[in-house]
């Protein structure tokens, strides 16, 4: 159940990377987003849910937890350092109704309208073909079933983002880049029309803006080394690691870097 798409490949290897800071309090903002966009549901005891992109369980647990015993989860992801973290924590709740499963979620072998529920949070943007990839969870949705999105809105993780960015432009300028995957879709009339583009009908989408606290510079450098900017950590040398992170460690502190913007734009479809 593997991609040789490259995205994926690549997705596959970063998280696989930050598996080793991503739940750590700094990166708390996983699971707040993760439980937001499923309580946006409103599960029911003994329903079945398709969590992909599922990460360490942030939407994945929840989910469980409101389906109860007689419902099930299947949490699916890539990067197999993120599902082990999942296990445990869903070993440690007792929550024995989730499977996680590494792999390629548009190389599911499940039936067809399967599922009550499909969640996708911080995914569908690494898809080259993002209808494509709607219309694959949306057949997974039984009738009477929804779908929820969540993805990133606009200006997320600024002013760090930009100042990450300076850094590595600096030190590896063709490394550099100012263009995210989440940006095509970084609004709710987007999410709508990526939506309706995959053929859904009656889509609500909406922006919840948001800010996230930095109690330091240290705070910032573990969502780099927890979340997608891993990728270019990882093409760095220790010694260009080292330079990145005191030039971002200089200027958080020299603009008094305290908060951080967390955008999100989620988006729920019932099927009729």
């Amino acid at each position: 159940m593997f991609s040789s798409n490259p995205v994926a490949v690549r997705a596959r290897t970063v998280y696989h990377a930050a598996a080793d800071c991503y739940d750590l309090p700094a990166l708390s903002f996983w699971e707040r987003f993760g439980r937001a966009t499923v309580e946006r549901l409103k599960l029911k005891p003994g329903q079945h849910v398709l969590d992909v992109c599922c990460g360490s369980g942030a939407s994945a647990i929840p989910a469980a937890e409101a389906v109860g015993a007689e419902g099930s989860v299947l949490a699916v992801d890539l990067a197999p350092g993120l599902l082990a973290l999942g296990r445990r924590k869903a070993a440690a709740r007792g929550l024995a109704q989730i499977e996680f499963r590494e792999g390629d979620f548009s190389a599911l072998a499940e039936p067809s309208r399967s599922f009550d529920a499909v969640v996708c949070v911080f995914g569908i943007f690494f898809m080259p073909d993002m209808a494509g990839a709607v219309r694959g969870l949306w057949n997974y949705v039984r009738p009477g079933g929804q779908l929820a999105i969540a993805t990133w809105g606009p200006r997320v993780f600024e002013p760090a983002n930009s100042i990450f960015w300076d850094a590595v432009r600096e030190v590896r300028p063709e490394l550099f880049k100012d263009f995210n995957p989440w940006d095509r879709i970084a609004t709710p009339a987007a999410v709508a029309a990526l939506l309706s583009d995959a053929g859904l009908s009656t889509v609500r989408a909406e922006a919840e803006a948001g800010m996230h606290a930095l109690a330091g510079p240290q705070d910032w450098w573990q969502i780099v080394m927890g979340s997608g900017y891993r990728g270019t950590i990882e093409m760095l040398t220790e010694a260009e690691r080292e330079q990145v992170a005191a030039r971002v460690r200089t200027e958080i502190l020299r603009r008094d870097v305290g908060f951080v913007e967390t955008n999100v734009v989620y988006a729920h479809a019932v099927k009729r």
